[in-house]
């Protein structure tokens, strides 16, 4: 936990053992001995279409996440911060004082469809009455509850709460609008301390709810307008915890850039598919680079691209989203970027240019360092000079972008 001045370090994620069989580990595991297989015996089409397969399960894996509270308490702001977003946004969900919300509405994140974020009515409304409201809202299809509350959690927060843990999963506790509260501490304190402060609201609310017979409640701290302040990287940290192994990678992508830890796991995550784009992109309908002796499925690695700019938020509309929250000139905020796609629409020109400027520096690494360059596979396809270029030009690409990612949150947003 810690006040809007805190640091923000990496994480330091805890072993899988403590989080129960990791299936995605298992997974990976299986269709890398599978590829491996395939390509001893020559089979490079079969080894393909494993990738191919492992990529696409693994991208449209659903995570459906509800979000609910009292009408007025910052739900929908919450809700579209978390989505990345700001309430002007045609995408955004409605905010307003009166009840907005008259039943369950999926708001699918702007760049990862499979993710949604469900505004959920309020418990004990006369639609929605606290007994029948799990059945109502159909409970069963989302990963984890996050309830919203401006003041205290009520009766019917409680209810719900224990409802949650009765059937066996998640709720966090959100306590919104925190800046406002520290905005108005100081005229009822003689001697303001934020630390202090924040420490007796957050203890006020669990008190409250163990009150009402809620057992251990995570209780964080929000401000929706700025989620880099106070403790919504401790509720991000959370749910990466206690999610199962297979979907967490799918939140962290869907994440927005809080903080540079933020940074680093989906530089982790878009890392450990690489191998698999570059497998792809070498052996199906690839052709041949011109004045370059290595072929490539150019298409592949637009997709690959522009996954990086929309996952780093570096694309065109969100570089001139940041230029005007912060009144930076979009030519001075794209002058301290680096990666020549940052801002632009990739198209397959642009990835023949990028790969022939590069080419000629990366050809020696991919010939003198190929099977280093692949994970679990080694020799059989080491002398793949295709292979080894493209897995060392999309990890070149991705390393220069999460710097540019790291530049924009530091040195134009002022997050540390």
């Amino acid at each position: 936990m810690g006040s809007k001045n805190s640091s923000c370090p990496p994480t330091v994620v805890p072993s899988t053992s403590s989080r129960g069989p990791d299936l995605k580990n298992a997974k990976e595991s299986k269709v890398a001995e599978d590829i491996k297989k395939a390509i001893e015996n020559n089979n490079f089409s079969l080894a393909a279409s494993i990738s191919q397969k492992y990529l696409e399960d693994t991208n449209n894996i659903p995570l459906n996440i509800a979000v609910t509270g009292q009408s007025g308490v910052g739900k929908s702001t919450f809700l579209n911060a978390f989505r990345g977003i700001d309430n002007t946004d045609e995408r955004a969900a409605p905010t307003g004082e009166v009840e907005t919300t008259m039943k369950p509405k999926a708001y699918p994140h702007p760049t990862y469809p499979n993710v949604a974020l469900w505004d959920l009515p309020g418990i004990g409304t006369p639609r929605y009455p606290a007994d029948q409201y799990m059945k109502l809202v159909e409970f069963e299809k989302f990963d984890f509850f996050i309830l919203v509350s401006e003041i205290r959690f009520n009766e019917n927060d409680a209810k719900l709460a224990k409802e949650i843990k009765k059937m066996g999963k998640k709720l966090y506790f959100v306590r919104s609008k925190i800046d406002n509260s520290l905005r108005v501490a100081p005229r009822s304190q003689k001697e303001y301390d934020e630390e202090k402060t924040l420490q007796e609201i957050r203890e006020y609310c669990i008190r409250g709810l163990k009150e009402q017979g809620v057992a251990s409640p995570q209780v964080f701290l929000v401000s929706s307008f700025d989620l880099h302040l106070y403790e919504f990287r401790a509720l991000q940290d959370t749910m990466e915890r206690e999610l199962p192994s297979h979907k967490r990678d799918v939140l962290i992508l869907a994440l927005p850039n809080i903080c540079k830890s933020t940074i680093y796991k989906k530089k982790e995550v878009f890392r450990s598919q690489i191998w698999h784009y570059a497998l792809l992109s070498a052996t199906v309908e690839a052709v041949p680079i011109p004045a370059i002796s290595i072929v490539v499925d150019v298409g592949i690695l637009v997709k690959v691209l522009q996954d990086y700019l929309f996952g780093f938020c570096l694309d065109k509309r969100s570089l001139e989203k940041c230029s005007s929250s912060t009144n930076t000139p979009l030519d001075e905020l794209r002058a301290m970027l680096n990666c020549i796609c940052c801002g632009k629409d990739v198209t397959k020109e642009l990835v023949l240019l990028m790969l022939k400027s590069a080419t000629v520096l990366l050809i020696g690494l991919a010939a003198e360092e190929g099977s280093r360059w692949i994970p679990f596979i080694g020799i059989p396809i080491a002398a793949a000079l295709s292979f080894t270029t493209i897995y060392k030009f999309l990890r070149s690409n991705l390393n220069e972008l999460s710097v540019d990612a790291e530049n924009i949150l530091t040195k134009v947003l002022a997050i540390k």
